[in-house]
This record gives structure tokens, C-alpha cells and sequence, in this order.
């Protein structure tokens, strides 16, 4: 496991998890600086510094919850702000770095390559300085596109200028997986994209935007070697089949739960109903974008939505969650123990047994932290349950999806759901390492044990 280097100089003794945590924080720290000066506000004056810390940490984050409306509250120099520490939580911190060393001829030392690999999700240093280039190539290529297309649908309905500033704003807010939006600057406009829900252009830009951000760029870089290789990862296999799979039943269920529902999916046609049910089904595990009014939809929906967001996007992309492989992992794993088969068999490849422990351990982290959390919040927060838990689970796998709570937090609710948003960036393994970097092999093992189970 990571092992502390030893040296004079504190943050050289750090292992890349620690590195990956300090660097989050100290990006978070210095947005909430920037976000605090009163050329931020729209009012003139400093925003309180938990708003900003807030605001900060679900754009750094990726998340998209906010405490205030970055269409209205904010002037232009805090949206740039905004969706700038969006841009580097994205891609991360560290991939920026390493980009901007790169453009000035540095050498890449063989720690970064290890802070690196962790900030990617990658089992190894080789070639990660080349998947950090294509990283950006891919951000740059997807955020243009994205920016240009939005802008010739945003062209019809506002000046040129704003146009192409919205269509860059919400295309990196997207792909991004982030959902900030600046639609409340717009008067008679409700926040999101619903005024888009039926529109078929907005969905179908938006809709491959945030798959193809919530899959991640490991993904996209085999997708685009596919022609020459013929072949994929099993990575990326297990990705792109839960996702297709999540997408769909996500879609069916939503679909048929509003249905009936006159507050949603009720007043629109076929065609409609249909986009709007593939929209939240997609956006629903990181994306942030809504075009579907959530805290009017129905109970099971909303509590269909929290599963969703818990299972979250894919590993070293930019959303959240236990993300798809793990799932895919627990899944195999229930299929494999009720066949009576001992090894878990993805493609005709066995998953190691570590892969499952891993597995374990961050899903039952994931749900132990998000159960405590709504109960500690249920206590400080006048809002319903099921309301708080969509909450919690909405910043800890930075999906930033809301029932309206997050405008009516506490300074202590809005704390608690910023620490949420930090460590579901990080997740909980990650920052476990951060907290107790060294474990060594134990030279010994107890004789084995038997405890009745069900």
C-alpha cells in the first residue's frame, strides 16, 4: 500500500492519497476566497464565507447543489470563478498541473505519476502522462462542441453575446457532470433545464454529453482505439453495459412511476414523456441538470432516484457514487454466491478477489456515511426524511440533484453537506488511506472460524 516518503519538507512525506485530499482542499479554500470578494456578488458586498466555502466546494467538487442562484446572486467574475473550479475538478487538479507542466518542458517526477495514477483511478504509472493529454484533447474537443451546438439553440432566444456565453457556461457545467445552470438570470425562466424538457435539440446535445462525462475519459480514450485495436477493456465493457443497462430500467421506471403525474410528465406528449424519462434517468446518477421539476415528482421516484445517485458514474470520470463497476461487482457477486459458483466472471474474465473486498468495503462505507449523515441532519433540519436523505446522498456521490433543501440549510446542514461533497469526491477508501496511509502484511493469520449466515 501507499507508503509515506520520508523528507524534510511536510508535503513531500505525503502518499498521493493525501496529496489528492490536500490538493481538493486547498483548491476548495482558495475558490471560497475568490467567491467572498464583493466583485462576486451581484449585491456588491461579500457573500457570508459558508456560502462561498459552500458554493466552492460543490463546484470543485463537481457536485452542482447550491445555496444560492449563480444566474442571479453572482456577477460575471463569480460565474467565471464558479465554473472554472468546475473545469479543474473535472478534469482534476493534478491533470491541470501536469498539463501546464508539460506546456513548460517540466519533467514529470515518478511520485506525481503515482498521484496521478490515483487522481485517474489507473492500476498503473505506465502511459499516464499520455492519457493526461488526451484527457484534456477530449475535455477541449466534447466542451467545444457542446459550446458551439447550445449556442445555436440559445441563439434563438437571446442575444448573440449571451448566447455563446450560456452555450460555454452550461456545455462545461455538462460534461463536467457539475449542473450549475445560469437560467434564474432570465426573467420567467425556471433554473435547469426545464424549459428544455420536450425540446429535442437541448436533450440531444445534453443527454451524450453527460454519458460521455459519466463514463470517463478511460473509456472514451478505448472507444476512439476501438477501430484500430478491435477490441475493448474489460473496463470499459462492465462501464458501457451497466451504464445501457442503468439508463434504460432508469428510464422505464421513471417513465411509468410519472406517468399520471400532472406536476411532471402528465402534460406532455409521447415523445415528451419519453425525453424527459431517458433525461432523468441519465442525469439522476451525477449529471445535476433536470428538466423535470424533482421535488413535484412522486415519492417512489424520488426515492427510485436516490439509488440511482448512490450507484453513481463510472471510476475516473467526473461523477460520483459507489460508481457502475462496483455495483456491477455486488451484483456478480449475488449472482455468483446464489449459483453456488465461487469466482465472479465478467466477459469471460475472473475478478480478483481484492476487487471484491474493495468493492465491499466502499459500498458499505458509502451507505453507513450517507445513513449517519440524514440522521444527524434530521435532527437539525425542519424538512422531511426522505427530502434529507435525497440531500446526503445527492452530495455525497455529487450528483447535486435537489428537493429544495439545500436553499434552506443551517450553517451546520450546509457544513455537513459540504464535508459530504469532499468526501464523496474523494470517496471514503481514499480518504481512509489519508487518514491511516501504512498497512503493513500481517505476519501471521488466525485459524479460520465459521459463522452462521442468513
Amino acid at each position: 500500500m501507499f507508503k509515506p516518503i520520508r523528507s524534510r519538507n511536510p508535503l513531500l512525506r505525503l502518499n498521493p492519497p493525501q496529496v489528492l485530499a490536500f490538493g481538493f482542499l486547498m483548491m476548495i479554500l482558495a475558490g471560497a476566497g475568490l467567491l467572498s470578494l464583493p466583485a462576486a456578488s451581484s449585491s456588491g458586498q461579500s457573500m457570508p464565507f459558508m456560502d462561498a466555502l459552500f458554493m466552492a466546494a460543490s463546484a470543485t467538487c463537481v457536485t452542482g447543489l447550491s445555496v444560492l442562484n449563480p444566474g442571479v446572486d453572482l456577477t460575471t467574475y463569480g460565474q467565471l470563478v464558479l465554473i472554472g473550479l468546475v473545469q479543474i475538478g473535472g478534469l482534476g487538479f493534478m491533470t491541470v498541473a501536469t498539463l501546464i507542466a508539460l506546456v513548460f518542458r517540466r519533467r514529470i517526477t515518478f511520485r506525481e505519476r503515482l498521484i496521478l495514477q490515483e487522481t485517474m483511478s489507473q492500476h498503473s504509472t505506465e502511459g499516464i502522462i499520455r492519457l493526461v493529454r488526451k484527457v484534456v484533447l477530449y475535455a477541449i474537443v466534447i466542451e467545444s462542441v457542446g459550446a458551439l451546438l447550445l449556442f445555436i439553440r440559445f441563439a434563438f432566444e437571446m442575444p448573440l453575446g449571451q448566447a455563446a456565453y450560456f452555450g460555454a457556461f452550461h456545455s462545461i457545467s455538462i460534461f463536467n457532470n457539475a449542473g450549475f445552470d445560469l437560467f434564474g438570470a432570465i426573467q420567467g425562466r425556471a433554473s435547469s433545464l426545464i424549459h428544455y424538457v420536450d425540446d429535442p435539440f437541448v436533450n440531444l446535445v445534453a443527454m451524450p454529453m453527460i454519458l460521455l462525462g459519466g463514463i470517463g475519459f478511460i473509456v472514451i480514450a478505448d472507444l476512439l482505439d476501438y477501430p484500430r485495436k478491435r477490441k475493448l477493456s474489460l473496463h470499459s465493457k462492465v462501464v458501457l453495459f451497466m451504464t445501457a443497462i442503468l439508463v434504460v430500467v432508469g428510464a422505464i421506471v421513471i417513465f411509468i412511476f410519472e406517468f399520471t403525474n400532472p406536476a411532471t410528465l402528465k402534460p406532455l406528449d409521447f415523445s415528451g414523456k419519453t425525453f424527459a424519462s431517458l433525461f432523468q434517468s441519465i442525469t439522476s446518477r451525477s449529471a445535476g441538470m433536470s428538466t423535470l421539476d424533482v421535488g413535484a415528482m412522486r415519492q417512489a421516484t424520488q426515492f427510485f432516484m436516490v439509488i440511482m445517485m448512490f450507484i453513481g458514474a463510472a471510476p475516473g470520470s467526473a461523477g460520483g457514487g459507489i460508481k457502475v463497476t462496483t455495483f456491477a461487482i455486488l451484483i456478480g457477486a449475488m449472482l455468483a454466491m446464489m449459483r453456488g459458483k465461487q469466482d465472479i466472471v465478467f466477459f469471460r474474465y475472473r475478478i480478483a478477489q481484492d476487487r471484491v473486498y474493495k468493492a465491499i468495503t466502499f459500498s458499505l462505507l458509502s451507505f453507513l456515511l450517507i445513513v449517519v449523515s440524514a440522521m444527524i441532519l434530521a435532527a437539525t433540519e425542519n424538512y422531511s426524511f426522505l427530502g434529507i436523505l435525497f440531500e446526503t446522498t445527492s452530495a455525497y456521490a455529487t450528483a447535486g440533484i435537489s428537493m429544495g433543501l439545500t436553499s434552506q440549510l443551517t450553517p451546520f446542514g450546509q457544513f455537513m453537506i459540504t464535508l459530504l461533497m469532499f468526501i464523496g469526491r474523494l470517496g471514503p477508501v481514499t480518504l481512509a488511506f489519508t487518514l491511516t496511509p501504512r498497512m503493513d502484511n500481517e505476519p501471521f493469520r488466525y485459524p479460520e472460524g465459521k459463522v452462521t449466515i442468513g
